[in-house]
């Protein structure tokens, strides 16, 4: 197991840290006294990719531990050589500690700004208003092959011809044996031409021109409209975002009105190129 999964591990770097209990957090090895938890291990498991993460997790723990054990070698060595104190290799650390503590300090934004509590209140706020209600029409169409013929179904409808009838004789569509009818839709679930068509026509009307898709030439009719307000798991995840983005915003306002930035315009531009003024 450990010369065919470890290789899988080798971009998987895990740094040692103590547990905030042995009981909650059990020492799993040590290396030269220091302990490495199971939590570190966890850790290591998380950041490999989804295909491995598939595989079952007992099967890789000892592969991980002999990875977080390798790293944590790696580690000091580098240190002994002196690499830590590499002005390039000092800026690798200081960028990785700014983006951890970064990370760490959104979560936290994040997850203070999307309660429960606070979107259930956005939800609430939303559906107040009528632009967030759901459209939805019942349709019927008449699918055919060509335009001449589309046209003549029209003719016939404007005689009075019962669309329903129409559409179980003249349908190539496979709604035809019921009449046509697609039940109710949403214009995101239509493709643009026959949405933009059907959310024009007002409900007991058919369209009295026929409309071409990738599919043929359909003739359509509305038979109802509703309006309905979305659940609360439809927006979920929208208003997650919505409130989280909100935050992260008013955060960074803040920080920005506080802080003193300076912009040296000439650095930012860089070296001119030879031949250039």
């Amino acid at each position: 197991m450990r010369r065919r999964v470890r290789p899988l591990l080798s971009g998987c770097v895990v740094v040692l840290g103590l547990s905030a209990g042995a009981a909650e957090d059990p020492v799993v090895a040590t290396v030269d006294g220091v302990p490495v938890p199971r939590s570190a291990l966890e850790r290591a498991w998380r950041e490999l990719p989804e295909r491995y993460r598939r595989l079952p997790k007992e099967a890789l723990l000892r592969p991980l531990l002999e990875r977080v054990i390798d790293d944590e070698l790696l580690r000091r060595e580098a240190e002994r050589l002196g690499l830590d104190r590499d002005p390039a290799v000092a800026a690798e650390i200081e960028h990785a500690r700014t983006r951890v503590l970064r990370n760490a300090l959104l979560e936290r934004i994040v997850a203070a700004a999307t309660t429960e509590e606070a979107l259930r209140a956005r939800y609430a706020e939303r559906v107040r208003d009528p632009a967030a209600r759901v459209v939805e029409l019942r349709v019927r169409h008449i699918l055919l092959p060509d335009e001449a013929t589309a046209r003549a179904v029209i003719r016939e409808l404007d005689a009075g011809a019962d669309f329903a009838e129409l559409a179980r004789r003249r349908s190539t569509g496979p709604s035809g044996p019921r009449g046509g009818d697609l039940g109710w839709v949403r214009r995101e679930e239509l493709v643009p031409e026959f949405g933009a068509a059907a959310f024009a026509l007002a409900p007991g009307t058919h369209g009295r021109e026929p409309v071409r898709t990738r599919f043929g030439w359909h003739v359509i009719r509305v038979e109802d409209r509703r309006e309905l307000v979305p659940d609360f798991a439809e927006l979920e995840e929208e208003l997650r975002q919505e409130l989280a983005r909100e935050a992260v915003e008013a955060r960074l306002e803040r920080l920005r009105a506080a802080a003193r930035i300076e912009i040296h315009e000439k650095a930012l531009a860089g070296p001119r190129e030879e031949g250039t003024r």
